[in-house]
């Protein structure tokens, strides 16, 4: 998750409005697993990758195949 969210701070610089669904609190994410290991809660971690990682990947997809299309 800290690669994802050190990458999606990369995207947003370069591309503020991209249409990926909370993209500032997936950076956010990162600085918590970053810098906040001694509170640091298991279980949200893992309500995250079970609850959002799948839109996120569905999302990312689209993105790709649409960038595809214009080429």
């Amino acid at each position: 998750m800290a690669i994802i969210g050190e990458a999606m701070n990369r995207i947003l610089k370069i591309s503020p409005n991209i249409q990926i669904t909370s993209a500032r609190r997936i950076v956010n994410t990162r600085n918590y697993l970053i810098h906040g290991y001694d509170s640091l809660r298991e279980d949200l971690i893992w309500a995250i990758v079970i609850n959002h990682l799948p839109l996120l990947k569905s999302e990312v997809t689209k993105l790709i195949e649409s960038s595809q299309e214009v080429r």
